[in-house]
């Protein structure tokens, strides 16, 4: 389980992308990179990590289902992902 703090950080970040996101297309495709510059660091896509939604562990992240795969074998043992089942045969 990853720290809050982490978590926090990372929802934060999500959120400056968000926001500077049209601002960042217009000024890349006027190529003002001095005005770049002082958009903040953590307004850059490339400084976000997938982490699960669940626990929030960084590593092992599946996309389709946005979580690790840790979390991801619990809950379709379970039954709880719908149209997954356990491979057998």
């Amino acid at each position: 389980m990853a720290k809050e703090s982490m978590k926090a950080r990372e929802r934060k970040r999500a959120k400056l992308v968000a926001k500077y996101a049209a601002k960042r297309e217009a000024l890349l495709a006027a190529g003002d990179y001095e005005a770049l510059q002082r958009i903040p660091k953590n307004a850059s896509p490339v400084r976000l990590h997938n982490r699960c939604k669940l626990t929030g562990r960084p590593k092992g992240y599946m996309r389709t289902f946005g979580l690790s795969r840790v979390t991801f074998r619990e809950m379709a043992n379970e039954g709880l992902i719908p149209g997954v089942k356990k491979a057998s045969w």
